[in-house]
């Protein structure tokens, strides 16, 4: 064991934590209370499911169109800012989704919230990782742990605001009121200084197996061998991000439609998998230790193929949400992964290899729910969701570019 992780963090840095915590809880909770109200919205605004897919699609288009910026603010105002900054107008544009009386508008305002979106993402994880710094181990598992717990009462408020007949106005100008000023106190918490400060752990150089140091099994990687790692690692985030979305896009329509679960009770199926994903994160720090982070990854991406193929091979409600959960648990740490391996890449300039994975993986957000739509249109949102399955083998496939347990 290192002197960094015996190391008691300064009143400071656990402030910071915290607060850290905080921004990844409100980015998690705002768009949650929208999801569960998708089915209604689709149904308001009469459209199939096809225009429905284009439709949600606008989210991750308007968060590629704006994600290369988030690096260039976070470099003129600092992480902090842009990200509190980033959950205000976030907030603001799902709350106009909600409202929209037209497939225009509706798409519009996910456009604005999915750019505002990527700048809070990229900057959260950014000051996330200024802490790990400073802690000198591994911590950032926990932050997209508690971005699933914001998840989870996101979803949760939205079934109960639904259960209760509340109309979408008042219940999504509630949950962006309350979650921004979450955030501006957050802010006030935040760690101050230049985004290069690495802190203490940073200053001595020592790190231990969960930090993100370079392992004595990976050979730096320059040139052509950089690309092909990034690629990799876009890869696996990329599957991270396909199983949310099927989660966030498609997990209420397919019970509700597909399965005929009542309302309250299709929320559940995101809520399971965010859920489940919590949990993974959680543990995940500790197993990537023991095991490393390529073991977990694969192990994780088999229980996610097996758990939805099987649950889309015998669809019932309870094996469906059993199916969900399985999924999220599944790709808990995959895009916390991806992110931190590329934050470590030698050869890049700092916060690029952060950005780029970020930036990249999007596209995975931007093509699944169309993609899914068609199909959906064409066979059956059943067969669309094999997204799911097919999103582990990728993880078993690329997985060999990420740690194995340092011996």
């Amino acid at each position: 064991m290192t002197v960094d992780v015996l190391r008691r963090p300064a009143p400071a840095d656990r402030r910071a934590r915290v607060a850290v915590a905080v921004l990844f809880f409100t980015n998690g909770a705002l768009f949650a209370n929208l999801l569960p109200r998708y089915p209604q919205i689709k149904a308001d605004l009469g459209i199939g499911n096809a225009a429905y897919g284009l439709a949600v699609a606008a989210f991750p288009a308007g968060a590629i169109t704006a994600g290369l910026a988030a690096g260039i603010l976070v470099r003129r105002f600092g992480s902090a800012r842009v990200a509190v900054g980033g959950t205000l107008l976030t907030g603001a544009g799902i709350l106009a989704a909600g409202l929209a009386d037209s497939v225009a508008v509706f798409a519009g305002a996910l456009f604005l919230a999915g750019a505002m979106d990527a700048f809070t993402d990229v900057a959260q994880n950014a000051h996330g990782l200024r802490v790990q710094r400073r802690y000198g181990r591994s911590i950032i598992n926990s932050f997209h742990a508690i971005w699933s717990i914001g998840a989870v009462t996101g979803g949760s408020m939205a079934a109960a605001a639904i259960a209760l007949g509340v109309s979408r106005g008042p219940h999504l100008l509630f949950s962006a009121v309350v979650f921004a000023v979450a955030a501006c106190v957050a802010l006030r918490y935040c760690l101050p200084g230049p985004e290069t400060d690495t802190g203490a752990a940073g200053e001595t150089g020592e790190t231990d197996a969960g930090d993100g140091a370079a392992s004595p099994e990976r050979a730096p990687a320059t040139g052509l061998r950089t690309g092909w790692v990034l690629a990799a690692l876009v890869l696996i985030a990329t599957a991270g991000t396909l199983v949310e979305d099927a989660g966030m896009s498609w997990a209420t329509l397919y019970l509700s439609d597909s399965l005929h679960a009542t309302a309250a009770l299709a929320a559940s199926g995101y809520v399971a998998l965010v859920g489940a994903q919590f949990v993974g994160r959680i543990v995940g720090d500790r197993l990537v230790d023991r095991f490393g982070q390529r073991t977990v990854a694969r192990s994780g991406a088999l229980i996610a193929a097996v758990g939805m193929g099987l649950a889309l091979a015998v669809p019932t409600v309870p094996g469906t949400v059993l199916g969900f959960a399985a999924a999220g648990f599944g790709v808990a740490t995959l895009v916390p992964a991806a992110m931190h391996e590329a934050d470590e890449l030698p050869g890049l300039k700092p916060g690029s290899g952060l950005t780029l994975v970020s930036w990249l993986m999007r596209l995975g957000f931007l093509l699944s729910p169309p993609v899914v739509g068609l199909v959906a249109d064409a066979t059956s949102l059943r067969v669309g969701l094999l997204v799911v399955p097919f999103a582990g083998l990728i993880v078993l496939v690329c997985g060999g570019v990420l740690r194995s347990r340092r011996g």
